[in-house]
């Protein structure tokens, strides 16, 4: 018996003798429960202005250089593992240069070679939840042809993805906590519409005794926007992209939450600190947020930047992405 088997059935022992019905089952689903991080990139830096100035004016923020870094999780409930996102193509590169206003440090595995690094074989996977559509976040998918593949029927229809193992979420099993809609993926583990960063934007909840993890994709790039209530440049809605920010500030104050970022390393240092998210008093939402960048749809070939999202649309991708200023490598045919 390995130490982890050892300390589920000694746990599980000791817990019956304390518990029935339903909250043993509860008890015995934390003890299975396990998430961790699989470390793509580390070492990185993003501009503040970037990560925090969405919707204001220039000038608005004071420039600062933030750490940055590319993880992405896996949930091992000890029946299956479940992927939340697959980091970028393999063969992407991000060059850095003197305009760069995000980076994401220096490699550190292929996302394959990470989830092994992470203890998981991924013919082992079952399930994967896609957060949303970018490149840094679905760029592995072709890795797992026999895992079923979540994500919600806009970014699904918007990448255009086919298959018998695309699940195409209408989150039908209503709400969860303050968020009006959800679909249940397994016991603890919640799929939840949280729309702006893109129109089908989603998160995951995942329930482990008196603890919530959220994996929140690119809610928010960095944990000092959430801290300070600020929404990032790289907003398909910014509407809603306020909405789902205050909906998660809301859940984060009623609830024990571990916030998981994907685009910090505060993300898996506060996984593996088992960090409590406290918000601070701050001031609303501010009042001078618009959406600056709308783009223009128009019909062509779509190019994708892998680092931010931005869409362009022509024969070729721009020399640099207008929006994170990374050079035309980054981009992909859409």
């Amino acid at each position: 018996m390995n130490r982890r088997d050892f300390i589920k059935t000694a746990g599980v022992v000791t817990l019956g003798l304390m518990l029935d019905g339903q909250s043993f089952v509860e008890a015995r689903r934390s003890l299975d429960m396990k998430i961790s991080a699989v470390k793509l990139f580390d070492g990185g830096f993003m501009m503040k202005t970037f990560a925090c100035g969405g919707g204001l004016p220039a000038g608005a923020i004071a420039e600062q250089k933030l750490r940055s870094s590319l993880q992405n999780y896996v949930i091992d409930t000890g029946d299956e593992i479940i992927l939340v996102d697959t980091g970028m193509p393999a063969e992407t590169e991000f060059p850095v240069t003197k305009d760069s206003v995000i980076t994401f440090g220096d490699k550190i595995a292929n996302y394959v070679d990470a989830l092994r690094a992470a203890g998981y074989a991924p013919e082992k996977v079952s399930k994967i939840l896609v957060t949303h559509k970018h490149p840094d976040h679905t760029g592995e998918l072709r890795a797992f042809p026999h895992a079923k593949i979540f994500l919600s029927r806009i970014e699904a229809d918007d990448m255009g993805l086919t298959g018998d193992n695309v699940v195409r979420v209408d989150f039908t099993d209503g709400a969860y906590k303050n968020f009006p809609a959800c679909q249940k993926i397994a016991d603890g583990i919640f799929y939840i519409f949280a729309p702006g960063h893109t129109k089908g934007n989603s998160i995951v909840v995942v329930e482990a005794g008196d603890k919530f993890y959220m994996i929140h994709g690119d809610v928010t790039y960095t944990d000092e926007a959430l801290l300070e209530n600020k929404l990032s440049v790289a907003n398909e809605d910014m509407t809603a992209a306020r909405d789902t920010l205050n909906k998660v500030r809301a859940f984060i104050k009623e609830n024990r939450t571990v916030y998981l970022s994907t685009h910090t390393p505060l993300g898996y240092e506060s996984l593996d600190a088992e960090k409590i998210m406290v918000l601070p008093d701050v001031d609303e939402a501010p009042a001078a947020e618009t959406q600056s960048d709308a783009q223009e749809q128009v019909s062509g070939t779509v190019w994708v930047c892998s680092v931010c999202g931005y869409e362009h649309v022509g024969d070729a991708p721009p020399e640099v992405c207008p929006r994170c200023k990374q050079p035309s490598t980054v981009f992909t045919r859409k």
